[in-house]
């Protein structure tokens, strides 16, 4: 029955598959978001929802949380279903309609299309590992921050050279007692004006300098710095980025052509399977930035694409203004 097809089935509910499902909806294609977590917003969302983004059109600043809770208001007013804890395990392609079966851990769809918006795949921090074998109270240890404020009046370490630790650090500048970064070496793996913050703070920035030991100290942790330096805290916040795979998406039964994580895609997001997209941080081609508002461009890009195939006579392009 055509009436249970889905013209679209996007795959991945953070935020380029989110403003991708807004657009297929203002665009009237029956379009449905499937996803593996229990809540929209992927990584934004599991790891840093207090974070606040700078590089966001039309935001001065915004807080990660509230960006997705937008993002969902904005794709539910064209009653988009967004289905949680929903994970995919398998793509198939009909041979005689052409059409693909999603199986998903609860049920199966049809769809005409489909877009593949899972970010970097599952991920995982990357752990401390200190120079000599230590042991603490790993309470104390942490590798994101859901609520900013259960740091109030704590002395804080960060460990990590990044943009996000460097956001952290400046996030947390104003809540904790005292905040220090601690990185391996003197240069920063970050975007420059985040350096220049960094260096204008309060942080006390340890360069370059790796953690040797931890140990339970008082009702904190001591650090020993690889100079000897020692630094008391209360807590010790991770940030060397994360582990990502795409061990489940590479066991689908279609054959889509990847570059390690991510997958290979023409100038329109296709991948090497026909009506499969790609957009976001899961698309790899020359150029490739690594910006939400990439996936933000992407996502349309795609839409369109896939309605110049399956629906005939639709304009390629269309604006906002003549939708509502």
């Amino acid at each position: 029955m055509t009436e249970n097809i889905y013209d679209i089935t996007i795959i991945g509910a953070g935020p380029s598959g989110l403003f991708a499902g807004f657009y297929a909806g203002m665009r009237k294609n029956k379009v449905q978001i499937l996803d593996s977590l229990e809540t929209a917003g992927g990584q934004l969302t599991a790891l840093y929802p207090e974070k606040t983004i700078h590089d966001v059109p039309g935001y001065f600043a915004v807080k990660a949380e509230d960006l997705v809770a937008d993002l969902v208001k904005q794709t539910a007013q064209f009653g988009v279903p967004i289905r949680l804890s929903e994970k995919v395990v398998d793509i198939t392609k009909q041979a005689d309609t052409g059409f693909y079966e999603v199986k998903t851990s609860k049920t199966s769809y049809l769809t005409k299309a489909v877009v593949i918006a899972t970010g970097n795949g599952s991920f995982a921090p990357k752990m401390l590992k200190t120079d000599e074998p230590s042991v603490f109270d790993e309470a104390k240890l942490r590798y994101n921050v859901a609520e900013k404020d259960q740091f109030n009046g704590k002395h804080i370490a960060i460990a990590g050279g990044g943009d996000s630790a460097i956001d952290m650090a400046l996030m947390l500048e104003h809540v904790g007692a005292s905040v220090s970064l601690i990185h391996r070496r003197n240069e920063f793996r970050a975007h420059e004006s985040s350096v220049d913050k960094l260096h204008a703070s309060k942080v006390d920035v340890l360069t370059p300098m790796t953690i040797r030991n931890i140990s339970d100290h008082n009702d904190g942790l001591m650090l020993t710095l690889s100079n000897d330096h020692q630094l008391e805290v209360d807590t010790i916040i991770v940030q060397h980025g994360f582990l990502s795979n795409n061990k489940d998406i590479r066991a689908w039964s279609v054959n889509l052509k990847m570059n390690r994580q991510h997958f290979l895609v023409d100038k329109h997001y296709q991948t090497s399977s026909e009506n499969i997209y790609a957009i976001g941080d899961t698309a790899s081609y020359e150029g490739k930035l690594g910006l939400i508002v990439e996936g933000f461009k992407e996502g349309p890009h795609a839409v369109n694409q896939i309605m110049e195939k399956i629906q005939s006579g639709q304009l390629k392009h269309a604006h906002s203004t003549s939708m509502f």
